[in-house]
């Protein structure tokens, strides 16, 4: 991950645990506008493979997934729309 800035908003999820992970993170991403960046810190392992799956689920564009190399990994997802894609 670079030092520039790339993001609007930043939410820290490594004190919680799958599934709540996802919720933490979406309820900060809920909050902000179409376009907008939303750059997540979490644990590597199961976060860092379900929670950057789960936001392309709902149709949002994951940017960046990063290996910290101490156990954490960051991503910056880009809202797309504001309403998630319907699972068929």
């Amino acid at each position: 991950m670079t030092e520039e800035k790339m993001y609007d908003k930043y939410v820290d999820i490594t004190d919680v645990v799958c599934p709540v992970t996802f919720v933490k993170a979406k309820v900060s991403f809920d909050e902000m506008e179409v376009g907008q960046v939303l750059r997540v810190h979490m644990n590597a392992g199961d976060p860092s493979r379900n929670v950057p799956r789960s936001f392309k689920l709902e149709g949002q564009k994951v940017l960046e997934l990063s290996d910290n190399h101490d156990g954490t990994c960051e991503m910056l997802v880009q809202k797309v729309s504001e309403e998630p894609e319907r699972y068929s």
